[in-house]
């Protein structure tokens, strides 16, 4: 994410970042595989929070299976 990022609700450039896993449809909704990564941005002070899509992997969603 780069230090050019402006909250388009209020304009200030501090934020924080984190990343969440979520389930998809079908059979990763059934079994509980968390196959969908994203990155979230949260601006510090309003708390508006925008969304980017990341990337899974195979073994992590094998893993994600077993536990």
């Amino acid at each position: 994410m780069t230090s050019k990022w402006k909250c388009p609700k209020c304009e200030s450039t501090k934020f924080d970042t984190d990343t969440i896993a979520t389930t998809g449809s079908g059979w990763s909704k059934i079994f509980d595989m968390q196959n969908r990564k994203f990155t979230a941005v949260i601006c510090k002070n309003c708390t508006y929070t925008e969304f980017y899509r990341g990337s899974t992997s195979t073994l992590g969603n094998v893993f994600d299976l077993f536990t």
